[in-house]
């Protein structure tokens, strides 16, 4: 089984990276299936309900979310009616949409995706604990596929270090996101779990978290709160491809940077669009 997964989406220089680049990678690593984290794909925080459509369209099999995932009002009503898009498994239970999905892959296989968040939230969003509710979710999924890929959205460090020992050998991999900075420790446990504290992100590379900087700037030098600003300079995919064996053990696992001049040698699929009206035009997005 080879899972490729693309670090968090932030705007729409990270989704027009995807309509650009998925093709050629998914053309470099072959995956069985393709997990994007979307939890800023719509305005640099949240996912509107047509982008979670346009970003499935494209390629992502399935789509998970973080602390973000309901900060665009039209999503709330509809995630139920999204079977592609999960939001974290430890939210409430009478929140809505689901935490984990079981995918039938192109090779007749299944494989599970889980999202979770860490216990620490920067925003009013908060979940029980990530590592009681994984113990509760994991016997009932693993009887279905031993093939199991944990979106771990978390702000501390320890706590996914933490975590990653606690799910080794009993998934295939845990990813870490919300830090938004590809880190270079990804690894493979002696239990068979591949692991990364953040898998980085779609969009801007020369950026603050993918967005401008001088909002940020400004809000540091005056205490004002501005509100952040896409950034186009070098966009590019980040992400992580990992490898299992048969029984559902990791054993590869590579991290990834393609930019748009990575593929130069293919016919372009997508320029970048003049306006953002165009653009909104190409995505019927909702900001």
């Amino acid at each position: 089984m080879i899972f490729l997964y693309i670090s968090e989406i932030v705007g729409k220089p990270g989704i027009w990276c995807i309509k650009t680049m998925i093709p050629f990678l998914k053309r470099e690593f072959n995956p069985d299936l393709t997990v994007i984290n979307v939890n800023s794909a719509t305005g640099g925080n949240g996912i509107g309900k047509q982008h979670a459509g346009y970003l499935h369209k494209l390629g992502g099999d399935v789509l998970t979310s973080g602390y973000s995932v309901f900060l665009k009002k039209d999503l709330c009503g509809n995630i139920d009616k999204i079977p592609y898009l999960i939001r974290p498994a430890n939210l409430p239970d009478n929140t809505p949409g689901k935490g984990f999905i079981i995918k039938h892959t192109e090779n007749r296989q299944e494989a599970a995706v889980i999202s979770f968040t860490g216990t620490f939230s920067p925003s009013r969003l908060h979940g029980e604990n990530p590592f009681s509710c994984f113990s509760k979710i994991i016997g009932i999924v693993k009887k279905r596929t031993p093939f199991i890929l944990v979106d771990l959205h978390a702000l501390m460090t320890a706590e996914k270090r933490a975590f990653f020992y606690h799910a080794e050998g009993k998934v295939s991999a845990v990813i870490g996101s919300g830090g938004k900075i590809q880190t270079t420790d990804g690894e493979i446990l002696p239990g068979g779990t591949a692991v990364i504290t953040d898998a980085g992100r779609t969009g801007s590379q020369i950026s603050v978290g993918g967005n401008s900087p001088e909002p940020k700037i400004f809000e540091y030098l005056t205490g004002v709160p501005d509100w952040t600003r896409e950034c186009w300079t070098k966009p590019a995919v980040q992400g992580v491809c990992v490898t299992t064996d048969g029984n559902g053990k990791a054993v590869h696992i590579q991290t990834f940077t393609r930019k748009p001049e990575d593929f130069s040698f293919f016919p372009c699929t997508g320029d970048k669009p003049d306006s953002d009206r165009e653009f909104r035009r190409e995505t019927q997005g909702n900001e």
